[in-house]
């Protein structure tokens, strides 16, 4: 990596800060081009990792901005090469103009993920750690935030290593046995290591568990209102959301088709969805609502189920309870508590529900219960220390192939097969610990991973 790149790490809008990052081998002799300190000193003299106060220099020599400035030297920066950052007055002209200059001097604009896969590549963190930035970015919640700034400071890679190394170590053993008959080295034995490898095993399958909850995490939680028509789904969604998202109106049937938002909801981050009326439709339009409804109740990791609390329980409320009773998880909402209530609950007792809860789209009442009841049904990490969750089918499948590897060693072990069969299968696990790692991964994998990124991260 010879060359030296360059891009703005803010967004193209007006701003109160706008950031120019930099890195490379010229990253220095740049800075002492575009940068004149105010102690009348060259860039290039100050230390790492300090800002120093100074003027932007446009091609004229003219200042564009006083803003300041950083670098960091090789090995000691995020890509592990020569860095510089100008912090700037957040002027979409300012930066285009800092980046027409840098470009000009012999810089090439940056490609998405840039800087992050250099970092990689340079051996400042291993692949888990660099997906783990995206998370970070794109994170909705504070749970989600936290487990990603985990794996950043490399939770994964603490437990996947431990695991590495120790099939290292097998292997290493008996190559050194085979290569060097005539030296002083403890006889192989592979039944010593049955302990070790079904420990290794147990920490695979532990970790790989975790998948769906990371993803949950990640993704948010689909969850779907359903109900007859006119009994507060589309007041409900706009209350949670806090604007007006779907049509209300008095008439029924109002909502014919799928409507959905994400919110986060008792620090959970929710996929919500609102759907028509369930109930015989009258029309071609309304019945294929109908369909979709039930299609998406059907798929939701959650349902909230709608009642009407101002009336009794009908026939019409049975194709509700229907879908209750078949998904997943299901939390009946008896809305309309702000009215007097003709509904009994007992009605509601053939569905296994997780909370009957009495709520209001009017005035909110019965919302905190509902983000408790929800923060229970998915709590967030069960214990798991921060960035221990899986959060992403890549790493999810690595760790699979990795397990799937190691139950066959186990089991060819126990069948008292040659150690040659048992560590063709551990050095399988071990080649799928690479691909999660980054130790053994395709140039193909690693472009598709740093394309996600935005430009200038």
């Amino acid at each position: 990596m010879a060359d030296t790149i360059a891009a703005a790490a803010t967004a193209p809008q007006v701003s109160a800060i706008g950031i120019v990052r930099v890195s490379g081998p010229e990253s220095l002799r740049l800075m002492d081009e575009v940068f004149a300190p105010a102690d009348g000193r060259a860039m290039s003299s100050h230390g790492d990792r300090r800002l120093v106060y100074g003027a932007l220099l446009g091609a004229d020599g003219a200042a564009l901005d006083y803003c300041l400035c950083t670098i960091s030297r090789a090995p000691h920066s995020y890509t592990g090469e020569d860095t510089a950052e100008l912090q700037c007055h957040g002027s979409p002209v300012v930066l285009a103009e800092a980046l027409r200059r840098l470009f000009a001097l012999g810089a090439r604009q940056a490609l998405p993920g840039e800087f992050t896969k250099r970092a990689f590549l340079n051996g400042r963190m291993d692949l888990s750690q660099a997906e783990a930035v995206v998370d970070i970015i794109d994170a909705e919640t504070a749970a989600a935030a936290e487990n990603a700034a985990g794996q950043l400071a490399g939770a994964v890679t603490r437990r996947t290593d431990a695991v590495y190394g120790m099939l290292t170590d097998m292997a290493a053993h008996f190559a050194a046995v085979l290569d060097y008959p005539d030296e002083d080295i403890e006889p192989f034995e592979i039944a010593g290591y049955e302990e070790k490898l079904e420990g290794a095993a147990n920490t695979l399958a532990a970790l790989l568990e975790s998948f769906e909850r990371g993803r949950v995490l990640r993704e948010g939680i689909g969850c779907v209102l359903c109900g007859r028509p006119n009994v507060g789904k589309s007041s409900l969604m706009n209350a949670l959301l806090g604007y007006e998202r779907a049509i209300v109106t008095d008439e029924p049937g109002t909502t014919r088709d799928t409507i959905s938002e994400r919110l986060v909801l008792g620090g959970r981050l929710l996929r919500l969805t609102d759907t028509a009326g369930l109930r015989e439709a009258a029309g071609k339009v309304e019945r294929i609502g109908v369909e979709r409804a039930a299609e998406a109740a059907a798929g939701a990791e959650l349902v909230l189920a709608v009642f009407d609390g101002s009336e009794p329980t009908g026939e019409a409320d049975a194709r509700t309870l229907a879908a209750a009773a078949g998904a997943k998880r299901a939390v009946a909402l008896i809305n309309k508590s702000d009215l007097p209530r003709r509904l009994d609950a007992a009605a509601l007792g053939g569905v296994d529900f997780a909370a009957v809860l009495s709520v209001s789209a009017r005035t909110q009442e019965g919302f905190d219960a509902l983000a408790g009841t929800i923060r229970g049904l998915f709590p967030a990490s069960e214990g798991a220390a921060a960035g221990e969750l899986l959060t992403n089918a890549r790493q999810a499948g690595a760790v699979g192939r990795a397990l799937e590897a190691l139950r066959s060693a186990l089991e060819a072990l126990r069948c008292g097969v040659t150690a040659d069969a048992v560590l063709t299968e551990a050095e399988r696990a071990q080649r799928a610990l690479g691909e999660l790692n980054g130790r053994s991964v395709t140039e193909d994998v690693t472009d598709r991973i740093f394309s996600r990124f935005c430009v200038g991260k």
